[in-house]
C-alpha cells in the first residue's frame, strides 16, 4: 500500500478530508481530532492491525518475511509483552518508509493486554482506548524514548 512520507504530501491529502469534513454542519463545531481520525493515524492503525494479523497468522503473508521474535531469554527485549520483534537486517537505505519499518516501534510498544486479544476486533478496541490516554501515539513523530520499560 502506498502512502506519503513527505510531511507537504501528508498535509495536501489531510486538507482535502479536512475541507469535506467541514460539509456537514453537525461535525463543525468539533475540533478537528475529535471528527475523526487523521490519515497519517488511520493508516499507522490499519499497519498495527495487519501486523497483529500476521502475528496471529490470520494473514497471507507470513510473520517470518518481515520480522522474527525476539529472544525471549533476553529480559530487556521482552518487556512489554511477548510479542516483541526485531526486523531482519537490511543495507538498503530507501527502506525507511516500508511497512516493516514502520510499524516496527509502535508495536514493541504495545503492551501485553493489547497484544494478548483474542480477536481483531477486541485489539481495535484496544487501540480507541491507546489513542484516548496518548494522543501522539499514532503520530509519525515519535514520541520521546524512554531508557526503561
Amino acid at each position: 500500500m502506498w502512502r506519503p512520507h513527505y510531511r507537504k504530501d501528508k498535509l495536501l491529502l489531510e486538507r482535502v478530508q479536512h475541507n469535506f469534513i467541514l460539509l456537514f454542519d453537525d461535525l463543525k463545531a468539533l475540533e478537528y481530532n475529535e471528527r475523526l481520525w487523521s490519515l497519517e493515524e488511520r493508516r499507522n492503525h490499519a499497519d498495527l492491525i495487519e501486523l497483529l494479523k500476521m502475528v496471529r497468522g490470520m494473514s497471507t503473508v507470513p510473520l517470518q518475511t518481515f520480522f522474527k521474535l525476539a529472544d525471549r531469554s533476553c529480559p530487556s527485549c521482552t518487556c512489554g509483552h511477548r510479542w516483541k520483534l526485531i526486523m531482519e537486517y537490511s543495507r538498503c537505505g530507501a527502506k525507511f518508509c516500508f511497512f516493516s519499518v514502520r510499524v516496527l516501534n509502535r508495536w514493541n510498544s504495545l503492551s501485553q493486554s493489547a497484544v494478548q486479544v483474542n480477536s481483531v476486533n477486541g485489539f481495535k478496541n484496544q487501540l480507541e482506548k491507546l489513542r484516548t490516554h496518548q494522543m501522539d501515539f499514532f503520530m509519525d513523530v515519535e514520541p520521546t524514548k524512554s531508557n526503561g520499560c
